[in-house]
């Protein structure tokens, strides 16, 4: 209940989780049936990085900052493009004083059809996050435990639909929760494509949890990671990573092809590094 996206909001973490729904977005909208994003950690869902909290750590400098005065190739310009002009929508100065949370950033793309349920439990960020899409008939904010959400608001009515579970990790046993609720949502509507965010840090139980989330046969799991630097640091974030559940037939030749160029660009020593790889999947190298 204590954590503020705020300080972090637009950093290297951000950028390749917001980066990833984009692409997850405009893959749904292939097809015009309707689809529903449900967002299970929302935030306030847009941020003022030119406020005392986002300028006290500058996190987002470092991240969208640095992205979009990047010159990108034209494959990685394309692949980012939802997401790019989606930032810049916001920003039509040039100057990057706001930042969309993520669902603020699935607004942004919609198409009339297309709908949102953003769960926020912290009493002042739910007020927020009502206020900032008051009025509007394809959004639906509920202050609910995200973690609940995965069992009580799922599957959706419209039978398709984006699991975004980003929680902000602050309190023990956050892997083993995930873990447990994508298991719940997986029972309840298995034909969803889930997005899973996790924290790299130093002492991370990142080898059990992929266990963990293999041990549940779930059969389409992808893992992408981009980490920024060493994780010798005791304190703080060294990366994240992704777990895309059902993820689009194209999703892992656009991640090859994009991780390295986001870790080119956001890296802050020489240990950066990415990878992209299957948990579970038909093209699980089994050697």
């Amino acid at each position: 209940m204590n954590y503020r996206h705020i300080y972090h909001a637009g950093n290297f973490a951000d950028v390749l989780k917001h980066a990833v729904l984009c692409l997850l977005i405009r893959y749904m909208q292939n097809k015009d049936k309707a689809f529903r994003v449900l967002d299970t950690h929302a935030g306030i869902g847009l941020y003022d990085l030119s406020s005392e909290e986002a300028q006290k750590t500058g996190e987002w400098r470092d991240g969208i900052g640095r992205l979009l005065a990047a010159e990108l190739d034209a494959q990685s310009a394309g692949i980012l493009a939802p997401y790019l002009d989606a930032v810049r929508s916001l920003n039509p100065n040039g100057e990057v004083t706001r930042y969309p949370g993520s669902p603020k950033l699935a607004r942004l793309l919609f198409r009339p059809q297309d709908r949102l349920a953003a769960m926020e439990l912290h009493p002042e960020d739910v007020l927020r996050l009502a206020r900032l899409f008051e009025g509007d008939f394809q959004v639906r904010v509920t202050a609910l435990d995200g973690w609940l959400s995965l069992g009580a608001h799922l599957p959706p009515k419209e039978k398709r639909g984006i699991v975004l579970v980003d929680p902000p990790f602050e309190v023990e046993g956050e892997y083993e929760r995930m873990v447990r609720g994508l298991a719940t949502a997986y029972r309840r509507f298995p034909g969803g494509t889930y997005c899973l965010w996790y924290p790299l840090k130093r002492g991370a139980p990142i080898r059990e949890f992929h266990e963990a989330l293999q041990a549940l046969d779930i059969p389409k799991m992808l893992c992408s990671e981009l980490s920024v630097k060493s994780d010798r640091d005791a304190t703080g974030l060294s990366g994240s990573g992704l777990v895309i559940v059902n993820p689009p037939f194209t999703l892992k030749d656009e991640l090859h092809r994009l991780l390295p160029v986001l870790k080119d660009i956001l890296a802050q020593d020489r240990y950066a590094s990415t990878r992209t790889f299957w948990l579970r999947g038909e093209e699980k190298e089994r050697q």
